[in-house]
C-alpha cells in the first residue's frame, strides 16, 4: 500500500492531517480527518465551505424530478439530526449511522436505530451492504457490471471511503475489498451514473475525483473538519 498525507498548517505553525490517502493495485482509500459526519440533502455542499473535507454520493435516488423531495431518496434517513421518510428500496439491505462521535453499520432491521440517531442529533442512511462483520453479503447487482465503484468502509478500525481504480467489474471491486480485509463496506451510489465527488488537499484546495454526469441530485455523505 502506498500512503500519502495531505497536511494543513495551523496558525501556530503545526501541521495537522487533513486527509490520508492510500492506494493499492486496485483501490484508492480516503481517510478524511473529520470531527463530524452528516448527510446533506437537496443541495450539494458548497466547495467554498472550508469545513467540508470530503463530499460524495450516498443513497439511491428514485426519479429525476424537477424539485427535491426527501421521499425521493431510497430509504428513511437522518440529516442534520432530523428524521425523514424515503421510498422503499429492495437493494437497501444495510444502514450507516453516526452520532455521539461513533459510527455503526447495521444489517437489515435498522428502523429503530435511525430513530435513535435522530434523537441524538446524528446522521444515517440506508444502502446496499457489501460486507458486514467481515462477511460478504449477497450481491444486489450483476457481478459483470462495469463501473467506477465506491463504498463507505471500516478498514483496520478506521472509517474511510474506498474507490475502485477506474472502471472495473463489480466482482473485481468486491474481490479487491475482500483481499485487504475490509470489516464493513456499504455501497455508495446516488444512481443514474452520478458519482461526482471532491476533497480538500494540503493547501485547502478542492480536488475533484469524478466528473458530474447530470444535474439532478439528492443527497451526499459529508465529512466535516
Amino acid at each position: 500500500i502506498v500512503a500519502c498525507l495531505m497536511l494543513v498548517k495551523t496558525s501556530f505553525g503545526q501541521q495537522v492531517d487533513l486527509i490520508h490517502i492510500e492506494t493499492t493495485a486496485d483501490l484508492v482509500i480516503y481517510y478524511p480527518q473529520y470531527s463530524n459526519i452528516d448527510l446533506a440533502c437537496g443541495q450539494m455542499p458548497q466547495k467554498t465551505d472550508n469545513d467540508v473535507l470530503f463530499c460524495c454520493e450516498a443513497a439511491f435516488t428514485g426519479e429525476l424530478l424537477k424539485e427535491f423531495k426527501h421521499s425521493n431518496i431510497a430509504g428513511h434517513h437522518v440529516s442534520g439530526g432530523m428524521f425523514y421518510k424515503g421510498y422503499k428500496c429492495k437493494p437497501n439491505t444495510g444502514c450507516f449511522v453516526f452520532y455521539n462521535n461513533q459510527w455503526k453499520y447495521l444489517l437489515h432491521n435498522y428502523a429503530d436505530e435511525l430513530r435513535m440517531t435522530a434523537n441524538n442529533g446524528g446522521m444515517g442512511f440506508g444502502q446496499n451492504m457489501i460486507i458486514h462483520d467481515g462477511q460478504t453479503q449477497p450481491s444486489f447487482r450483476k457481478l459483470k457490471s462495469w463501473f467506477e465503484y465506491r463504498a463507505l468502509c471500516e478498514y483496520r478500525g478506521k472509517l474511510c471511503v474506498i474507490d475502485s481504480k477506474g472502471v472495473v467489474s463489480y466482482a473485481t471491486f468486491i474481490s479487491s475489498l475482500e483481499k485487504i480485509g475490509i470489516t464493513h463496506a456499504l455501497y455508495l451510489d446516488m444512481g443514474n451514473g452520478w458519482n461526482h465527488s471532491w476533497y480538500r488537499d494540503n493547501d485547502g484546495k478542492v480536488v475533484e475525483i469524478h466528473p458530474k454526469t447530470h444535474g439532478y441530485t439528492t443527497n451526499w455523505l459529508v465529512f466535516i473538519r
